[in-house]
């Protein structure tokens, strides 16, 4: 019998140069029940926050590279709207205004009490109206996604996923009609860093098209040669 899927988690983006501190709210945040991803420079944060989907970002002020708001300046030009929770040692009113007319959704300054900002996250993710919560149904094709749910279907028919291949076709579905390279996949699905050279994606690759493509009249799962992975919409060729 095929298991119960688990209960979604909220995926967090921690953008923070300080080791100690990017350690601290990393643990402290996985012990609640989030899934978080840890980039130490802005450059990086930047590329992170534009090609995967979060449902949060912390973004520390001053980064290596990249400074935090011109993360958030550059990603709201993007039309990405993920709520944004500004941590900075600079606590004056001026600073935070600045920090909010950015794009920023609250402004936590350093150093805080970890209660105090899992008590903010927790704020900002009961109120973000955004594209995290507004998007419930992802559909491609005759195929469907129900994120409340955790229930596929393709033509109506419902399929059987684990838990990983759930969170890997709706990397691949948010991303339609868009390469998604294996790096992208690591770190996104499996929150690995660096490649295990092994066939890790490819096995789920394989289960996963077949799971979505066996016994249906066109496949929406390619195999982009040399580059990555694709879910195509069946009129785009």
């Amino acid at each position: 019998m095929q298991p119960k899927p688990a209960e979604h988690r909220m995926q967090i983006l921690l953008i923070e140069d300080d080791r100690e501190t990017a350690s601290y709210l990393v643990n402290g945040l996985r012990q609640e029940g989030y899934a978080v991803q840890h980039c130490a420079d802005g450059r990086d944060g930047l590329f992170t926050a534009t090609e995967s989907f979060f449902d949060l970002l912390i973004v520390d002020r001053m980064l290596p590279h990249l400074d935090g708001l011109s993360i958030i300046n550059l990603l709201r030009q993007k039309d990405i709207h993920t709520p944004v929770l500004i941590l900075s040692a600079l606590g004056t009113v001026d600073e935070r205004v600045a920090g909010l007319q950015a794009g920023g959704d609250d402004y936590l300054i350093k150093p805080f009490a970890f209660a105090e900002l899992l008590a903010r996250v927790q704020a900002l993710l009961r109120r973000n109206p955004a594209e995290t919560r507004s998007i419930s149904v992802v559909r491609v094709g005759d195929l469907e996604l129900n994120l409340l749910s955790r229930r596929a279907t393709r033509a109506g028919r419902e399929i059987a996923l684990t838990n990983r291949e759930f969170k890997l076709l709706e990397f691949l579905m948010r991303r339609v009609g868009q390469v998604v390279t294996r790096t992208m996949l690591l770190e996104s699905v499996w929150d690995l860093h660096f490649d295990p050279q092994t066939n890790l994606i490819d096995v789920h690759i394989s289960r996963l098209r077949q799971a979505v493509d066996r016994d249906f009249d066109w496949p929406l799962l390619h195999t982009v040669r040399g580059a990555g992975y694709m879910i195509r919409e069946p009129s785009a060729g």
